[in-house]
């Protein structure tokens, strides 16, 4: 009985997570680059983690940020993408 209660509660709790993680109202900002960052920033984390962070964000700091995860992290990012998203994360989430 405790098995069965247990496997319907992880079942309920895995139902809510999924709507919850429904991103389809999360928007980037207009830009040619755009969909190269949702491409290649989404498959690791959600794309809102670009939002949080914009407020704080100057350009050395994407830099970084963006290097850090195709180096440290392992984000499958092509060497000649690097700079667009750069571009475009400075030119639309940067605070400079």
């Amino acid at each position: 009985m405790n098995a069965t209660l247990g496997m319907a509660a992880l079942l309920l709790t895995g139902a809510c997570t999924s709507a919850l993680a429904d991103e389809t109202t999360l928007r980037l900002k207009d830009g040619a680059e755009a969909v190269t960052v949702r491409a290649y920033c989404s498959i690791c984390h959600s794309i809102d983690y670009v939002q949080m962070n914009a407020p704080f964000m100057k350009r050395a700091q994407w830099d970084a940020e963006v290097h850090k995860m195709v180096k440290v992290m392992g984000a499958p990012v092509p060497d000649d993408e690097v700079a667009k998203i750069i571009d475009y994360l400075t030119r639309n989430y940067g605070v400079e």
